[in-house]
């Protein structure tokens, strides 16, 4: 690989490294959510598990 070129294969992933950070460190200074909220959509997920349809499943056939 030329000189040149792995330069700036370096600068690019360097760029995008130091935007990882950024992005990291401002997504650590938010607030986290509040309790109400994360029990809210905990509730709502358990809720789309419970009136989703699943194929019955017979544990107890047998082998004819």
């Amino acid at each position: 690989m030329h000189a040149d070129v792995h330069l700036q294969l370096h600068r690019l992933h360097a760029t995008e490294l130091h935007h990882d950070a950024a992005t990291d460190r401002t997504r650590a200074l938010a607030p986290a959510p509040a309790l109400r909220v994360r029990v809210g959509w905990k509730l709502v997920e358990v809720g789309l598990r419970l009136a989703t349809n699943r194929p019955a499943t017979d544990h107890f056939t047998t082998a004819a």
